[in-house]
């Protein structure tokens, strides 16, 4: 499976949101995407997901019959999908779950919140959360979406300054064989793990690809102890 930006553009009512802007993602890919603060990262991601249509250029996935909007998840997307930063998790968590189609009571919302290792935090207000824990909870909850195979991550450096916290999540979806974007504004390039892609650019790096993480192996059951043999002589002693 794959999703192909091909000179993606998108033209406002006071002039240009996106200039012609190229990407390819597939599963197990992890792709950077880095542009100035502004609605033009958001717009590209946006495009991907099939939220958008571009002015000019086209998207499209290839080896799977779902549609973008079903495919692609966009995560954190401020004025779009990020959650209100006033209300307690165990709201926001519900709210997705629901979006999700799927069981979103409020044993459902702790139980999920229990194997996220997010109990504690249930009454917290979302802006109060760690910038990591934030992004790892939108992105699980995206993650298990039905149909979702490509994870569009909203400039997460708007959050911190910790590149490594928003970049290993990431990294970590990649392994579950997630194609995922990372959208950067406010990372300087010289910050990023690796070369990024760029908004206005149709000549790209490769995506960093990751395979998936092996599961564990069982143990071996323990050899039994070779027992020794003894040699019987022929006048009936041991030898």
């Amino acid at each position: 499976m794959q999703v192909r930006a091909d000179r993606v553009s998108l033209e406002g009512h006071h002039g240009t949101l996106l200039p012609p802007t190229s990407l390819t993602v597939g599963e197990g890919d992890l792709a950077i995407v880095h542009g100035e603060p502004g609605v033009g990262v958001t717009a590209f991601g946006l495009a991907l997901a099939g939220r958008l249509e571009p002015t000019t250029g086209t998207v499209h996935a290839e080896g799977v019959d779902a549609g973008l909007p079903e495919l692609v998840a966009v995560v954190d997307a401020p004025g779009v999908s990020e959650p209100d930063d006033a209300l307690p998790l165990r709201v926001v968590v519900g709210e997705e779950l629901a979006l999700a189609h799927r069981p979103a009571g409020k044993e459902d919302v702790a139980r999920w919140l229990a194997e996220h290792d997010a109990a504690p935090f249930a009454g917290t207000r979302f802006e109060n959360l760690t910038p990591v824990l934030r992004t790892r909870l939108l992105t699980e909850l995206a993650a298990e979406r039905k149909g979702v195979r490509v994870l569009v991550l909203d400039t997460p450096d708007r959050h911190t300054s910790d590149v490594d916290g928003w970049a290993g999540l990431a990294r970590e979806q990649a392994e579950r064989g997630f194609a995922v974007v990372v959208l950067a504004a406010t990372t300087p390039l010289s910050a990023l793990p690796f070369a990024p892609a760029r908004i206005g650019a149709t000549e790209q790096p490769e995506p960093r690809h990751h395979s998936p993480e092996p599961e564990p192996s069982s143990p071996e059951p323990n050899s039994p102890e070779p027992t020794e043999e003894l040699t019987v002589s022929t006048d009936g002693d041991p030898a």
